[in-house]
């Protein structure tokens, strides 16, 4: 159902129960309706509409009472059009600002210490996730593990080695590999991979490089282990994660506490993190994903609001934001989320 199809009985019932839900945590019903300022209705006519939002799979009952919470779908609704976003006080956005500003010139740092801000004051997980091939490169290289495999070794600049096995034609002389490494050490010296990938990339399209056949299949399938393989996103992935105590918060009941394992678990194996990333470079701004609409994580618990960070060239580089219940004081943390992406990119 549209919200557009919600008369304005319907849609204030459901407006002031999601409200409510939100800020108590607990089923409501009729009664309390009845007595929130603005509704001149009777409990039995209250009961009426929330029947119907309820078969129209905006409201259900999590148990015999009859109390209604917004199902997921209700939620993203509500989110999407009724919620009146808020502001941050000068205290917020002061707290926030200086965190980044004292985190120090490393990048980490004031990644850090922005996730730390912004857990503290969402009370949720703060997330920040930016890929580890950004930093700029100082040596790329093939190690020959026997016939037809090889080790693909790059080296940062800042001292940081990563490895990936590589498949290659079987009888590949010696020599093809060093002529790679050759070829691809001169191209990533102070380039991001993504930047390096994109030159070689067009080199290789444009017939520029000078590669015999066999070299340019070692380069071609060097960059494709590294961008490739099920979990090459979180490899290739920084991730900084604060204030983990705060998902424990709303524990009530043994399937909460299994669904916050699940989440742990998954935030420890960096499962679908890199998903994150793909989503924030989509995103023209804050992106919000509710419950069971979304994969993340392999949750239908959970939400996540997260904001893509850009550098001074308005390039995304990373992504920032929070993971929580679905009850979530959403009006106060989307732009709490925006406010601090943005401090994060101005300070990095």
């Amino acid at each position: 159902m549209r919200l557009d199809e919600l008369n304005a009985r319907s849609r204030d019932i459901f407006r002031q129960i999601v409200e409510t839900y939100l800020e108590t945590g607990e089923p409501v019903g009729s009664r309390t309706l009845a007595r929130m300022t603005g509704l001149t209705l009777s409990p039995a006519s209250i009961r009426n509409v929330m029947a119907d939002l309820e078969d129209a799979g905006l409201l259900f009952a999590p148990h015999t009472s009859a109390g209604r919470i917004p199902t997921h779908s209700g939620l993203r609704m509500f989110v999407d059009g009724l919620l009146e976003v808020g502001d941050l006080t000068d205290s917020e956005r002061r707290n926030i600002e200086a965190q980044c500003r004292v985190a120090g010139r490393r990048p980490e740092d004031v990644l850090a210490e922005a996730t730390g801000a912004l857990s503290g004051l969402s009370h949720c997980a703060g997330v920040v996730m930016v890929p580890k091939t950004n930093a700029p490169l100082r040596h790329m290289e093939f190690v020959s593990l026997g016939p037809g495999r090889a080790l693909a070794v790059i080296v940062g600049e800042d001292g940081s080695v990563e490895n990936r096995l590589v498949d290659l034609p079987l009888g590949l002389p010696p020599s093809a590999l060093v002529q790679a490494s050759n070829y691809l050490s001169a191209r990533v010296v102070g380039r991001s991979f993504e930047e390096a990938r994109a030159l070689i990339e067009r080199e290789l399209g444009d017939k520029q490089a000078e590669l015999d056949l066999l070299t340019s299949q070692v380069v071609a399938a060097g960059l494709a282990t590294w961008v490739g393989g099920e979990d090459a996103g979180a490899q290739e992935s920084g991730l900084i994660i604060r204030g983990w105590g705060h998902l424990l918060d709303d524990v009530q009941a043994q399937s909460d506490l299994e669904r916050v394992r699940k989440l742990f678990d998954d935030l420890e194996t960096k499962r679908d993190l890199a998903r994150l990333l793909d989503l924030a470079r989509d995103a023209e701004g804050v992106r919000i994903f509710i419950g069971a609409e979304n994969n993340l994580f392999s949750l239908s618990g959970s939400s996540v609001i997260i904001a893509p960070v850009s550098n001074g060239q308005e390039k995304i580089i990373g992504v920032i934001g929070v993971i929580g219940p679905t009850r979530l004081n959403y009006a106060r943390i989307i732009p709490m989320v925006d406010f601090t992406a943005k401090m994060v990119g101005r300070y990095i």
